[in-house]
């Protein structure tokens, strides 16, 4: 992972952000145990409360559960879960913004989507 933080977000948040987008590429898995906190606080240079406290909220969303002596691993259904929310907030926030850069631009959609089938 980066070290490179973001001032407009807090870091736990930054932290947590990472965390979903390696369970949405792949990077972990479903049932895949999640480094430990004193890890990560180490070689991101953290205050294990941070990482803590990212760890959480991943919990309070169900992406990952704790097991008591075990660690933290990301939860059956994870990834899955994740990309109905992802695909939700790009069609309902990200998607009419671009929608509506590309009218100010007056760009045509037709000619977008040839360049985009020509780029494969």
């Amino acid at each position: 992972m980066s070290t490179q933080w973001n001032d407009s977000q807090p870091i736990y948040w930054q932290l947590k952000e990472r965390t979903i987008a390696m369970i949405l590429d792949g990077t972990l898995d479903e049932g895949d145990a999640l480094p430990s906190v004193r890890t990560v606080a180490s070689e991101l240079q953290l205050n294990p409360i941070t990482v803590s406290k990212s760890y959480q909220a991943l919990v309070d969303d169900g992406l990952v559960e704790k097991r008591r002596g075990l660690g933290m691993f990301v939860c059956d259904g994870a990834r899955a879960k994740l990309v109905a929310s992802e695909r939700d907030k790009f069609l309902n926030e990200e998607w009419p913004a671009t929608v509506n850069r590309i009218e100010q631009l007056g760009l045509d959609a037709e000619a977008l989507l040839r360049k985009l089938a020509d780029k494969n």
